[in-house]
């Protein structure tokens, strides 16, 4: 498994052992497998969304963790397969599609006009932010980049480990890198001994955490709402710029193929998503299709004035 999946799953037992204690009573020196039914598995899921306000979505990902160790206790402890199997059959909430969030080119012009780039955190953020836009990457990937990752020679790249540890190659923009350049310069980042420094930290020089990366975005987000409140959606995530980037790769005539190996997804099933989204390029290909169809003859008497002038005097 990926060391982010690794993280989950290990998060989610800290969270089932705080619920056994606080919930059960039961203390974890105390705690014996025969404590762990599929009842008490059920609780810890409603726990999670009724005292913690958990999504249907974070419901299944726990539970994906709770599976993925009961699967293999079937094996080291088959004298209670009976019970792990109970455990296995609790199924997975059905989960209501979301509509996708994203920016308008204005939208995202607006928005990275905010940090204010007379200081250093303001550099950081437009560079980061506009980072996460160009090379339209999962928030995890930006906490993960390092100096060792960006190309600042001609052709301009960056490298980004995606799930599974995939690594993929995104081009960058001219733009981007003069922004990505200059921080990165001012930072002391392009030093051989910084290669593996994080290429985005805070002020303990620590990597910056999803929630960190949101707060940013929010902070900017809101300041841009207030210009204009029509470009910048209600809820906005990081995931947005990724959406958003598709959306006008899409919109600027590239293939799904390409946004594919951009976006890192496996199938291009996957990318096809945004098709169906983008009304513009629907509305567009209908029009194209049926632009010869919908064209109406013009009746031959119209331009016929001498008909016209006669049947005005008829009577």
């Amino acid at each position: 498994m990926s060391t982010n999946t690794i993280s989950s799953y290990r998060f989610t037992f800290i969270l089932f052992i705080s619920f056994i204690e606080s919930q059960k009573s039961i203390k974890v020196n105390r705690l014996f497998l025969k404590d762990i039914t599929k009842e008490c598995v059920v609780e810890f899921l409603d726990w999670l969304q009724q005292a913690r306000h958990c999504s249907d979505s974070t419901r299944n990902v726990r539970l994906a963790a709770i599976h993925s160790f009961f699967n293999f206790l079937q094996y080291e402890a088959p004298e209670k397969i009976n019970e792990w199997q109970r455990i296995l059959s609790i199924r997975v909430k059905k989960v209501k599609k979301r509509s996708m969030n994203y920016l308008t080119v204005e939208g995202i012009k607006l928005l990275l006009a905010q940090p204010d780039l007379s200081t250093k955190k303001g550099r950081r953020d437009l560079t980061m932010l506009a980072l996460m836009y160009d090379s339209a990457a999962r928030v995890q990937e930006i906490i993960d980049l390092t100096p060792s990752c960006v190309r600042l020679t001609k052709p301009f790249t960056i490298k980004l480990m995606g799930k599974g540890n995939k690594a993929r190659i995104v081009p960058l923009m001219d733009e981007e890198v003069a922004h990505l350049k200059c921080y990165m310069e001012k930072n002391h980042l392009l030093q051989p001994n910084a290669n593996l420094y994080p290429l985005f930290y805070n002020t303990r020089k620590e990597k910056l955490t999803r929630s960190g990366v949101q707060y940013v975005l929010q902070h900017y987000a809101n300041m841009a709402r207030s210009e204009d409140p029509k470009l910048i959606p209600e809820k906005i995530s990081p995931h947005s710029l990724r959406h958003s980037k598709a959306m006008h790769l899409l919109q600027a005539g590239v293939n799904l193929v390409y946004i594919r190996d951009i976006l890192g997804h496996e199938s291009v099933q996957t990318t096809e998503v945004y098709a169906r989204v983008d009304s513009k390029q629907k509305r567009m290909a209908i029009e194209k299709a049926y632009a010869d169809v919908i064209k109406r003859e013009v009746p031959t008497w119209v331009d016929n004035d001498n008909l016209l002038e006669w049947l005005k005097n008829f009577q």
